[in-house]
């Protein structure tokens, strides 16, 4: 199976205009216009049921001491773990492509409703929680359930690139049975020996000026 996007080349950086923040000359961050990528796929393995889709950043910081302080570096050798940006599942077995701006087109304050996506493109597709959930938990601005896309926006000080993951899987079933909160763990758990094949691609970003993407 092979997976492409017209917006982005693979293991280059991403648009601005798909994260969810970007560069500040004078408060380093702010708000972006959040589209979603457009992606597309072919070679489609036969016995393919439904797609799942999964977003995730794998150089996240494991500890926030450094993130976003003034006069420092998150440093290079900080262990890092995943965050997860994009939950996406039940795509029918004739799906190809998805569109830029699609599922998402800017930032919604406390998140975008899920896991149903009401007015998609597609009928019965589904959107699971990303991590802002849980970035925003004690914002009380910003605190919500965040479904479907939500950008980048790594910290603008740190020394790494970081690495946005989009994996397609081709499954088995045209549903997923997914128990409890519809987090990308869940899914995965539910994906666990119906996946028939699957393809990835990685986009590169950063809000660090002194590291911009190559």
């Amino acid at each position: 199976m092979k997976l492409w996007s017209d917006s982005f080349n693979d293991g280059a950086a991403l648009p601005t205009a798909l994260a969810f923040g970007r560069p500040h000359p004078r408060r380093h961050v702010e708000l972006s216009d959040n589209r979603n990528p457009h992606l597309a796929w072919s070679d489609v393995p036969d016995g393919t049921q439904s797609f799942a889709l999964i977003l995730h950043d794998f150089d996240v910081p494991s500890r926030p001491d450094d993130v976003n302080q003034e006069g420092r570096e998150v440093p290079a050798d900080l262990p890092r773990i995943e965050f997860v940006h994009w939950v996406l599942f039940d795509l029918p077995a004739e799906s190809r492509s998805i569109d830029e701006g699609a599922y998402s087109s800017a930032v919604t304050p406390r998140g975008k409703a899920g896991p149903m996506i009401a007015h998609g493109p597609v009928d019965g597709v589904l959107h699971g929680l990303n991590d802002y959930t849980g970035w925003f938990a004690a914002d009380p601005t910003m605190a919500g359930d965040y479904y479907g896309y939500d950008g980048p926006c790594p910290p603008w000080n740190d020394s790494l690139m970081h690495h946005y993951v989009f994996t397609l899987h081709a499954l088995s079933v045209d549903r997923l049975v997914v128990t409890g909160r519809v987090t990308a763990a869940a899914v995965r758990a539910a994906m666990q020996g119906r996946v028939v094949a699957e393809a990835r691609i990685t986009g590169l970003y950063s809000l660090n000026v002194d590291r911009p993407p190559g």
